[in-house]
């Protein structure tokens, strides 16, 4: 019989946070179980296996940070909406950079799988301010990948000590979000 109040939603929550401490490659099931105080076996009743923990975590980051994103863009536009989605996505990553990095590379299985779901929901919030940039249609996807990859690189730096320098990181960080406006704006002017 399960433990009480322990189910695949605590589970999971469990797994994220213990990726967010030990790091997501250092996520076990042993470990797992053990933070939740049972047996490793005992988790097999709540998820299948190391890979579907791991899938499940990435749905549940990937929803949070699309959470996050969308609320921070809400009634903004332009440079402020850019810089307010840059810095939830930010601010989520060092938050839970062990969740996170369950998210990179994960396939999804189908259009509902959670993953693509909750993808395309933190994807959306970024296409909705590059709108602000007049983009054409013919760009977006490569606007979006150059917007993701500039944020997910800081971010994913930033959360791994990356960046040793003197200079200031918050500071770097805006310099990023003007160099990125700068462009997109110039993009949109040729």
């Amino acid at each position: 019989m399960p433990r009480a109040g322990l189910d695949p939603n605590a589970v999971v929550a469990a797994g994220a946070a213990l990726a967010d401490e030990v790091g997501f490659t250092g996520l076990t099931m042993g470990l797992l179980a053990e933070r939740v105080g049972v047996r490793t076996p005992s988790l097999y009743k709540h998820i299948a296996n190391q890979d579907d923990l791991n899938r499940r975590i990435a749905a549940l980051a990937l929803t949070e940070a699309a959470d996050a994103v969308g609320a921070a863009v809400q009634g903004r536009a332009g440079r402020d909406a850019l810089a307010a989605a840059a810095r939830a996505f930010r601010d989520f990553v060092l938050a839970h950079p062990g969740r996170y990095a369950a998210t990179v590379g994960v396939e999804p299985t189908s259009p509902d799988d959670p993953i693509a779901v909750a993808g395309t929901r933190l994807l959306d919030s970024f296409t909705a301010v590059l709108r602000g940039y007049a983009i054409e249609p013919a760009q977006m996807d490569h606007a979006l990948r150059a917007v993701r990859s500039s944020f997910h690189g800081f971010a994913t730096l930033q959360a791994a000590h990356g960046f040793q320098w003197s200079a200031d990181v918050d500071e770097s960080f805006e310099w990023l979000v003007d160099l990125v406006d700068q462009g997109l704006r110039r993009s949109t002017s040729d």
